[in-house]
């Protein structure tokens, strides 16, 4: 039976080791893999390496690498484990793949440049690995969500499931803007809070439900109702703005602040047992108003509070509304821009409907003018012509 040492040298016999120094050279042209275990990578690593550990390297190596003709460099400790893995990646198909000879130890000795891991840690590889092992995602994804900012217009219905599910999914800053507090008549649908919250402001509920569930994430709040003179400064903070309200006039002060930031909008809205959702990214798509020009007057739009809500639908239009956040941060999948996803919960039945942009949108027709920022509560009671603007950012 043969022993370690030989196990090892007859890897080595089939793959091609280079020095630190060769590496050196090339480390913007090459991906570099450390092979070691999690506290051994923690202690100091080869700048921008991808980390997987040996034991999961061929089960894995996909969701770092989807071509088998891209170069690697594999690296651990003294060079023994990661010419094993060489060896096994060949096997697997990949074409170019070399060991650096005398590892992360040789590197150090050398003088060549080290430093603390950029990548994730050991607990949010433990957190997030269902994440990591998908391709779409992997370990770039889930640093891209982690410095993500995403911020949620509104704790109630649609603001709670989208902001858990965020938070679960790691997105690493997440704003509220909410200025009411928690009432025994949310509870039927908003999960966020509980009956020991009842009287608390609903941002410091979720903040408190959302690092209960991962304390690895920022919650910031903004006990305050998002106003045109608020607006552009709360907005402006953010990657991907959540629309979870519930009227009107919150709606289209969203669109129309996102217009002049040019930040994308997840839309949701819920009434009695229908959703829809969409996603409005400003000047690439429709935005709000090529679907609705005008806000409606009050006596046309009834609220939840007046006609009634399943306390289920929020869960399903807000969990969309989390799935497309996440899609546009990280850039994968078809995202629901230029469609509006209808829902039935009754027939339990969904349509897609395509929304075109309007040429003549009083709201986005031109890029150089968007809409003046106007407070619709007063606008719904006396509707008229939407002024527009100069960009104000």
């Amino acid at each position: 039976m043969a022993t370690y040492r030989e196990i090892v040298e007859a890897a080595r016999s089939e793959i091609e080791e280079v020095t630190p120094a060769q590496v050196m050279k090339r480390l913007d042209e090459v991906v570099v893999i450390d092979v070691r275990e999690a506290d051994e990578h923690q202690q100091g690593a080869i700048p921008d390496a991808r980390f997987l550990a040996r034991g999961v390297l061929e089960r894995d190596i996909a969701t770092v690498v989807t071509h088998r003709k891209t170069e690697l460099v594999l690296y651990c400790s003294g060079g023994a484990r990661s010419a094993l893995a060489a060896a096994a990646l060949k096997q697997m198909g990949y074409e170019r793949v070399v060991s650096i000879a005398g590892g992360f130890d040789r590197w150090k000795a050398e003088g060549l440049p080290w430093g603390d891991p950029t990548g994730l840690t050991v607990d949010q590889r433990i957190r997030y690995a269902r994440h990591v092992r998908l391709p779409e995602i992997g370990e770039t994804g889930q640093l891209k969500l982690l410095a993500a900012r995403v911020l949620l217009v509104g704790a109630g219905g649609l603001g709670s499931p989208a902001a858990l599910y965020l938070a679960a999914a790691g997105v690493g800053t997440i704003g509220i803007v909410d200025d009411d507090i928690v009432d025994p008549s949310n509870l039927q649908r908003q999960v966020l809070h509980n009956i020991d919250r009842v009287g608390m402001p609903k941002v410091e509920s979720a903040r408190e439900a959302l690092l209960a569930l991962n304390p690895d994430i920022k919650v910031e709040t903004h006990r305050e109702r998002l106003m045109a003179a608020n607006a552009l400064t709360i907005m402006a903070n953010y990657d991907v703005v959540v629309d979870a309200g519930d009227n009107f006039p919150t709606r289209y002060l969203v669109n129309d602040t996102s217009l002049h930031l040019r930040v994308p909008v997840v839309h949701g809205s819920i009434f009695r047992f229908e959703g829809q959702a969409a996603v409005f990214t400003p000047y690439q798509g429709p935005c709000y108003r090529c679907l609705h020009p005008e806000p409606p007057p009050p006596e046309l739009a009834p609220s939840c509070a007046e006609a009634g809500v399943l306390g289920v639908l929020p869960g399903v239009i807000g969990s969309i509304q989390a799935m497309e956040t996440i899609k546009v941060l990280l850039g994968i999948g078809d995202i629901l821009s230029g469609r509006l996803l209808v829902y039935d919960a009754l027939e339990q039945d969904f349509m897609s409907v395509t929304v075109k942009q309007d040429p003549g949108c009083p709201a986005c027709s031109d890029p150089d003018r968007p809409p003046a920022l106007v407070d619709y509560d007063e606008f719904c009671r006396h509707p008229g012509n939407v002024e527009r603007d100069t960009p104000s950012v």
